[in-house]
């Protein structure tokens, strides 16, 4: 049985916005749901808030499943991006 891993899109109300394969894609999406706030674009890791990279997003998901990732720039605009897998 091969594990298929997923990334799972929101915006910051909830709202469903994309599956992807990639976590380049998930990354590159989430930044542009944020991007149009006040502020920089940060994403929180492990209670702290860094500038957003895809090599520390792939780091933080490396060997892990469901886990999320919280990206923000402002209290209106924010992503979430959910790590899961495929089950049969």
């Amino acid at each position: 049985m091969t594990k298929i891993y997923i990334y799972c899109l929101f915006d910051g109300r909830g709202s469903f916005h994309g599956v992807y394969s990639s976590v380049d894609a998930s990354h590159r999406d989430a930044i542009k749901l944020c991007n149009k706030g006040p502020g920089n674009v940060l994403m929180e890791i492990d209670g702290k808030w860094e500038l957003p990279a895809t090599t520390k997003l792939r780091n933080l998901f490396k060997g892990a499943c469901d886990v999320q990732v919280r990206y923000s720039s402002g209290p209106l605009h924010q992503a979430l991006i959910i790590k899961t897998k495929l089950k049969e």
